[in-house]
């Protein structure tokens, strides 16, 4: 297999994503030209920022009572359970449960405020959804597409993703780095295919000892007059 090889099918992936990002680019810009809806968008995304928090207080409160409640109960089965006899010990234990109890209430005055605050945050997060549902009903079918389109994309980026991962297996550090900065330069195509007996990104005609030079299992061979790297196939 030619050094250029792995490189060319790295530039395959990397292409696919560009045109990928770009066309997101393309989308969000059309969307985000519309005033109305971004607003929309952007209240959903702080309605659900302030949602999942208070999800979250609510789940740290509920955590810190029923820790506290677990204390009163082992503090009530030390106080009754027989374990202990000094009459100090137990007028100290009877002193903490109170203790404990009071600090209970704080912490369930917590809880419930924590809750109220959930179910408010949720309210706020759906009103902020329908909102957005109609606005984007309003605008019509092309906004909706454009989301669809959208979503699409984001999964098949995703996937592509992947895919890169997996061609980047093979190739030397040295060649990726070789690659990388010649598609900075090249406005992404570092690879040139050879296309009969010339160069498929600027047209220079190759002599066969650089043709056969291409197809080095170890070595790079590059365009003299672009600079690109040559890929026999």
């Amino acid at each position: 297999m030619s050094a250029s090889l792995g490189l060319y099918r790295l530039q395959q992936v990397d292409r696919k994503i560009d045109r990928s990002r770009t066309q997101l680019e393309t989308i969000r810009q059309t969307l985000e030209n519309d005033v109305e809806l971004r607003q929309a968008r952007e209240h959903v995304e702080t309605a659900q920022t302030s949602h999942f928090h208070s999800q979250l207080q609510l789940k740290n409160a509920t955590a810190e009572a029923e820790a506290q409640k677990i204390k009163i109960e082992q503090a009530e089965s030390n106080l009754y359970g027989g374990r202990v006899q000094n009459p100090k010990e137990l007028q100290d234990l009877q002193k903490d449960i109170v203790s404990l109890k009071k600090y209970l209430i704080t912490l369930e005055e917590r809880e419930l405020e924590a809750m109220v605050n959930a179910e408010t945050t949720e309210n706020d997060l759906q009103r902020a959804k329908t909102e957005l549902e109609l606005i984007q009903a309003r605008l019509g079918n092309e906004h909706k597409n454009l989301l669809t389109d959208q979503t699409a994309i984001l999964a098949d980026l995703e996937q592509m993703t992947e895919e890169r991962e997996a061609a980047l297996g093979p190739i030397e550090s040295s060649l990726l780095q070789i690659y990388e900065s010649l598609r900075q330069q090249k406005r992404g195509t570092a690879v040139a295919e050879i296309n009969d007996g010339a160069c498929a990104s600027c047209g220079t005609t190759l002599n066969a000892a650089l043709q056969q030079s291409a197809r080095s299992p170890k070595q790079l061979s590059n365009c003299p007059s672009c600079g690109r790297i040559l890929f026999a196939n």
